[in-house]
């Protein structure tokens, strides 16, 4: 019931969830650009405005180009890490 430590046992849980998810990218398993990039919009955003106190639209926009930029880069590293494919849907051939 402790509001506390339901808050830290979310946190634990999405960061085991990202840790699995840029293993399974960065070794050209599958292809997660779009959550990897989602991760860092949120981050981005979370930042500029609770720890900098920037105004909520600046930070929005600013997250939306750290998610280009880091779904560009994510898209890139699985292109090299899975031999050339820009997506795996399954790992079945």
């Amino acid at each position: 019931g402790n509001p506390t430590l339901i808050g830290v046992g979310v946190v634990c849980a999405g960061l085991g969830g990202l840790e699995v998810t840029i293993r399974e990218h960065f070794a050209g398993y599958r292809s997660h650009t779009t959550l990897l990039a989602g991760a860092v919009f949120v981050l981005t955003t979370g930042l500029l405005f609770y720890a900098a106190g920037q105004v909520l639209a600046v930070a929005l926009a600013i997250g939306a180009v750290a998610f280009a930029v880091a779904f560009y880069l994510a898209r890139r590293a699985f292109q090299r890490a899975s031999g050339g494919l820009s997506y795996k849907i399954s790992s079945r051939s």
